[in-house]
């Protein structure tokens, strides 16, 4: 038997699996976008963060219940700071200096989203810290500060107790909306070093202690956890795997953590389709050394020809975009 390197950490044993005939929900914070954007890139039917990277489980539990609800925004619900109008409950990318502007894009995205939560099969929850802001003003707890002074919130750590009453009440609401969703927590696996690691570490520990009483609760034919934060401590214990902020992950490290999801949470049918379907954005991202060639011409045809059988095969699969781009160089090409 040879020497290990490495521990490695044991995944949980999913009863269902989640690919191109799914629909799939990510909300939370930086493992959600890591790994939506992965399924994404990969043509999986996604929705990712539809009021932005959210931190906390009570920034989570409200916009979930706003989905819910179709809340649709007014003036009121925003806040006007260095002459652009916010939202305490979304990331400053719906942030503008017309106010129309940001409530179109933020009632929009909740239309959007709410009907994707209706029928969607997966909702995947990744909480990044047990700390939260409350607005002194009106007492809300806010997913976004947006640079206001930060005198002007109330800081508190939030108890596993407090989690455990918001998502018990809350994935019972959603289980009503919609019976066949699965979801699958996650806890991010990067450290808020801005607490400090003592705190950041009861952090983290006070959300897993959450999660697993949750999960204890409901069933894991319901609802499990995915221990990216486990495999990032345990597998990845090396700064190499990090970015040069020694905070964020590396690519590296995000790709690993995705191997290992797709190994866990993607049904085998769709993990063979994907490698052909990655052929397909490789072509798209080709660029040729000389572009106005016969030969690049007889690529681009082949291309597209190989995107056309792709969805003719799979009809659940939506190449549209990259069709359009080799049909677009095509026609260019056609015209020289």
């Amino acid at each position: 038997m040879g020497l290990k390197f490495q521990t490695e950490v044991q995944i949980p044993d999913f009863a269902w699996k989640t690919g191109y005939q799914k629909r799939n929900l990510f909300m939370g914070s930086c493992f959600t976008e890591n790994i939506g954007q992965k399924m994404e890139m990969l043509k999986y039917p996604v929705d990712i963060n539809p009021f932005g990277i959210l931190y906390n489980p009570v920034s989570v539990a409200n916009g979930l219940r706003f989905l819910l609800q179709h809340k649709k925004f007014t003036e009121q619900d925003l806040i006007q700071h260095n002459g652009l109008w916010h939202s305490f409950f979304h990331h400053s990318r719906f942030s503008s200096p017309d106010v129309n502007e940001t409530l179109t894009n933020i009632n929009n995205r909740i239309e959007s989203s709410a009907e994707y939560l209706k029928n969607t099969d997966f909702l995947f929850i990744t909480f990044g810290t047990a700390w939260v802001y409350e607005y002194k003003l009106t007492g809300q707890t806010v997913s976004n500060c947006h640079k206001i002074p930060e005198k002007e919130f109330r800081r508190f750590r939030i108890t596993p107790g407090e989690i455990v009453e918001e998502f018990r009440q809350l994935l019972s609401e959603i289980w009503k909306f919609n019976t066949q969703i699965k979801v699958v927590f996650t806890v991010s696996p990067i450290r808020h070093w801005k607490d400090g690691a003592i705190e950041n570490q009861r952090s983290k520990a006070t959300l897993l202690l959450a999660i697993d009483q949750l999960i204890r609760g409901f069933g894991e034919e319901n609802c499990n956890y995915f221990p990216a934060y486990e495999i990032v401590m345990d597998e990845l214990r090396d700064y190499r795997f990090y970015e040069e902020d020694m905070i964020h992950l590396s690519t590296s490290a995000v790709n690993h953590i995705w191997e290992k999801f797709q190994l866990a949470l993607i049904d085998e049918k769709s993990k063979e389709i994907s490698e052909k379907v990655k052929n397909i954005i490789s072509a798209v991202n080709h660029r040729p050394f000389k572009k106005f060639t016969k030969e690049h011409l007889h690529f681009l045809k082949q291309s597209l020809q190989k995107a056309q059988r792709l969805e003719e095969k799979f009809p659940y699969l939506n190449l549209g975009f990259e069709k359009e781009v080799f049909f677009n160089q095509i026609n260019e090409l056609k015209k020289e």
